[in-house]
């Protein structure tokens, strides 16, 4: 998977299109990721022992990562591919700039 924890990506589509916020939980063997303010649903809490009071909180849902493009330096979002550094070692670079992520 191309995204990772702590990059800043941006929304394609669904109901949350061009909303930019950071990954906080990547989910590689489904495909899918958990983005910071983005996909948030309401759910029912009941009261156990760490939340002593219950009832209804905002979760942060999991979205398909196909549906989000990280955002490169310059702002704008771009697809992801990979190069051979110098030292040898495989980095990210963005497609729009070539950049390094």
């Amino acid at each position: 998977m191309k995204i990772r924890k702590g990059d800043k990506v941006q929304v394609l589509s669904g109901k949350d299109k061009g909303k930019v916020g950071e990954v906080l939980r990547v989910v590689p063997k489904a495909g899918k990721i958990e983005v910071q303010g983005v996909a948030v649903a309401k759910r029912h809490q009941k009261p156990t022992r760490s939340m002593q009071q219950g009832g209804i909180i905002d979760k942060t849902m999991l979205i398909d990562a196909s549906n989000v493009a990280v955002v490169a330096a310059d702002g704008k979002p771009t697809r992801v591919g990979f190069r051979v550094a110098g030292d040898g070692k495989k980095v990210r670079v963005a497609k729009r700039d070539g950049g390094e992520l």
